[in-house]
């Protein structure tokens, strides 16, 4: 096998690799996108839960438990 051939194969390779990997980053941007929809979601429900229950200080102003 000459060297071009072996350089030619070796792109392609990368080639298809790099293509892969950016299917790969492509569905786990549109993963994030759908999770940061969902706990937004869910952050909103719970600040409504806790304000409908207004005998308790809302989560976001309490100090964590290690204060």
């Amino acid at each position: 096998m000459d060297k071009l051939q072996r350089l030619e194969e070796g792109i392609a390779h990368l080639t298809r690799t790099v293509e892969e990997l950016s299917d790969v980053v492509a569905r786990q941007e549109r993963e994030i996108v759908r999770l940061k929809s969902r706990v937004g979601m869910l952050l909103e429900r719970e600040a409504d839960r806790e304000v409908a229950d207004s005998s308790s200080i809302p989560l976001a102003d309490q100090k964590p438990p290690h204060w």
